[in-house]
């Protein structure tokens, strides 16, 4: 296969996914704000689902503009609690608020993907995790962010379920790609559709 795949995202989870499913591809990370587009979807009363595919879809049509003839993929992940969105934190404290707020309860992953080629949308895709917390102590807390360190500022969600971010949670419903991120196996089957894999 020589048709790579241009990934419109900075998160090195995703590069990951991808890469070892298989995907060659080229990272290009995307100039968007998303705070501030996440502040207008919010201020316009959109859903998180919607937010989702629409930060996705705009990160693949921002790197779509320079790469003509190229499939690019847009994705991004929100964290959803009782109506209430998280953004990934922006520091070791912002990160023990977030976990705080999140404790004893349950929260939503929600991952989207977008195949974009020539600033045209081929392809979304939308998947929801649900994910409960244990009601951790202020200790165990503050062991844990002692024991991640800044990696907690790479996720949404403070954590990352496949290492020590597993210690966290009671219970996770829904697929654990989505959870890290990315719908890995519908993104997979299009991409197959369009020949970057083998059928």
């Amino acid at each position: 296969m020589t048709v790579s795949l241009v990934l419109a995202s900075g998160s090195a989870a995703r590069a990951k996914m991808l890469r070892d499913a298989g995907v060659t591809l080229e990272i290009i990370k995307p100039a968007v704000d998303e705070d501030e587009l996440k502040a207008s979807y919010r201020a316009e009363g959109a859903d998180v689902i919607d937010t989702a595919i629409a930060l996705a879809e705009m990160k693949a049509q921002a790197v779509s503009r320079k790469q003509d003839g190229r499939y690019v993929l847009g994705a991004d992940q929100m964290l959803e609690c009782e109506g209430v969105w998280f953004d990934k934190p922006a520091d070791i404290a912002a990160a023990r608020a977030q976990l705080k707020a999140l404790r004893g309860r349950k929260h939503h992953l929600i991952s989207a993907a977008v195949l974009v080629k020539d600033g045209q949308r081929l392809w979304h895709h939308v998947d929801r995790a649900e994910l409960t917390m244990r009601d951790v102590s202020d200790e165990f807390l503050e062991w844990y962010l002692a024991l991640a360190g800044d990696a907690v500022t790479a996720s949404v969600g403070a954590y990352h379920l496949e290492g020590l971010g597993a210690q966290l949670m009671t219970r996770v419903r829904g697929d654990f790609f989505t959870v890290l991120g990315l719908p890995l196996l519908p993104v997979l089957a299009i991409l197959r559709s369009h020949g970057m894999l083998r059928a």
